[in-house]
């Protein structure tokens, strides 16, 4: 478990880093989108993913680690968005903003030690295109939870599915960079 929270934090701070980065640049223009948006932007980076996986093609020079990251952060950005709710314009200081990533990336990787401890680490053994199925997976499952209109009878909610998208996306993460060294 060790090694794993030495990887996650490595993750944490190259996903940390071009968030802070992408402040500079845009602000928190993000704050405006809705639950919906963000969802659709993590399902775009996991199809573009899957597709590259299947036909091992590859026509935009984006590469793939780029996309993980980019599911990471805008997990992240829709867990901020449930805690902070939608503002009409974009509302934060790039210090703010940091402290609430900050805040929902510690509780997401809360949430990946406890079930690491009770799975064992399974995802170690899992395929990298397992982790992209099941990033696709979640977000169809919060396309449902946004079309029925509330609240889930039975199921975890909306912020479990975005966790644990964020925490596939880490896990992808840490196996491309073990696969490359």
């Amino acid at each position: 478990m060790e090694r794993t929270l030495t990887q996650y934090a490595a993750v944490v701070k190259h996903c940390r880093d071009l968030f802070s980065h992408k402040l500079k640049d845009y602000g928190c223009a993000w704050r405006i989108l809705r639950l919906p948006p963000l969802t659709d932007q993590i399902f775009i980076k996991a199809q573009r993913l899957r597709n590259l996986e299947n036909t091992g093609v590859q026509r935009v020079r984006d590469d793939r680690r780029g996309e993980y990251v980019g599911i990471f952060n805008y997990a992240a950005m829709a867990l901020i968005q449930i805690q902070k709710g939608v503002a009409p314009q974009p509302d934060l200081s790039a210090e703010e903003a940091l402290a609430l990533y900050d805040a929902v990336i510690e509780e997401a990787r809360a949430l990946m030690e406890r079930k690491n401890h009770d799975y064992g680490e399974a995802w170690r053994d899992m395929r990298l295109s397992s982790l992209t199925d099941l990033i696709l997976q979640k977000s169809f499952r919060l396309k449902q939870i946004a079309a029925n209109n509330g609240p889930t009878t039975v199921s975890e909610g909306v912020e479990a599915n975005y966790a644990d998208m964020l925490n596939y996306a880490a896990f992808a993460l840490i196996k491309m960079k073990e696969n490359r060294d």
